[in-house]
């Protein structure tokens, strides 16, 4: 693509993307459901990586392939500031029901939260970058940016901290990432200052006691009361405990202790959740869980032991980086942007946060047509227009980003 530009016209790089995208959509649309014909879970990103590295070096780029699956790479002056971006490349154990044309072909295991059109995002935007630099020259960037393509997003250890590891933050001064959201139309942008998702941890719970004749619980540790207690009281307490304002949820998913009408169990063990939107809440949070517990389990006669295991802090978007992506989405269209709500979702982009400031925008994908899914559903459609629009909010933060 020539436009025989001057340095002036290169000042509007969302300017040059949009129209790269013009003529390039339909590689981003190929892209993407290559990458959504072929998923692969978390750990597993071999042929994805192999994928993305190919795209990113027939632009002419030098990406690196991490040790842990993914890629980062570079473009723009060595000694100018750097502004990241994350795209997650994990699929996850769903069988898919879309009956699309272009459906996993992978028993078991599909794009079902979107990371097909994050990663494709991520792709569109360096090499439109390439593009970029090709036509005006390294400079006129002015910037450098990074591309973060990480693996295992979707499991509970998270890519994340691997990525951090493994130094793709070194020098970078703000990061940003999108996250599909069915429940907004296509065009629509969310954004929102503070946390925008939960932390997310595990809480296993394992009750015991002797045993005994379900005619006389009086003489025994009645444990499947002790966990109807557990399970009824443990979040009523926590509502008491902690600002309801925080966000703090906890609840069970599973519970599993005897076998017979007549015998009262000698173990049951839950397992649940406990999540949060508050920072401080999530950092003292085994601590309250396990006080209240304590409380509860103490009257029952029975034994409680509690393993609880971390998962990911909140996102909490930083206000500087926020106002960027709004300014971004308002110099497109103002009637796109949206307040994002504050979900109880996980996210690892949260770890990219403890270290630089950053943030993450909700990228409407609804259709318009039928019912607005949720994610990890094995019917979910994602709007294939929402690719381009990611691509242009990215080019427009790097504008609102360069000195």
């Amino acid at each position: 693509m020539q436009h025989g530009g001057t340095t002036s016209e290169a000042a509007h790089l969302t300017q040059f993307v949009t129209l790269w995208l013009n003529e390039n959509v339909d590689r981003l649309i190929e892209w993407r459901r290559h990458l959504h014909r072929n998923p692969e879970l978390s750990h597993m990103e071999d042929g994805t990586t192999a994928f993305i590295m190919g795209i990113l070096r027939d632009a002419g780029l030098e990406p690196h392939e991490m040790a842990c699956k993914g890629a980062t790479v570079d473009i723009g002056p060595e000694t100018a500031p750097m502004i990241a971006f994350r795209g997650d490349i994990d699929a996850l154990p769903v069988t898919e029901t879309t009956g699309l044309d272009f459906s996993s072909t992978v028993p078991g295991v599909m794009h079902a939260c979107g990371h097909d059109m994050h990663t494709t995002i991520l792709l569109g935007l360096m090499v439109a970058l390439a593009a970029y630099v090709e036509e005006y020259g390294e400079d006129a960037l002015s910037v450098r940016v990074r591309g973060i393509f990480q693996p295992a997003e979707e499991v509970l250890d998270g890519g994340a901290k691997d990525v951090i590891e493994a130094g793709a933050l070194r020098g970078v001064n703000q990061i940003f990432a999108v996250h599909c959201e069915p429940k907004l139309r296509c065009g629509q942008i969310g954004v929102r200052v503070g946390a925008i998702t939960s932390a997310t941890d595990v809480m296993e719970i394992v009750l015991r006691g002797p045993g005994g004749h379900t005619s006389r619980p009086h003489l025994t540790a009645d444990l499947i009361n002790a966990a109807g207690l557990v399970v009824t009281m443990l979040p009523q307490l926590l509502s008491r405990r902690v600002d309801p304002r925080s966000g703090t949820v906890a609840a069970f998913g599973s519970i599993h202790g005897g076998q017979a009408f007549n015998a009262i169990p000698e173990e049951v063990r839950l397992v649940g959740s406990f999540r949060t939107a508050e920072v401080g809440v999530w950092r003292e949070s085994e601590e309250i869980v396990r006080e209240l517990l304590d409380e509860i389990v103490a009257p029952t006669g029975a034994t409680a032991e509690l393993h609880y295991t971390k998962g990911v802090p909140p996102v909490t978007n930083d206000d500087v980086a926020t106002a960027l992506l709004a300014q971004s989405v308002r110099n497109v269209d103002p009637h796109s942007l949206v307040e994002a709500p504050q979900s109880s979702g996980g996210e690892d982009f949260s770890w990219y946060l403890e270290h630089v400031p950053g943030s993450m925008a909700r990228l409407g994908t609804w259709t318009g047509e039928g019912d607005k899914p949720d994610l990890h559903r094995p019917n979910i459609v994602f709007d294939e227009r929402a690719l381009g629009i990611g691509v242009r909010l990215f080019a427009g933060v790097i504008d609102q980003f360069r000195p």
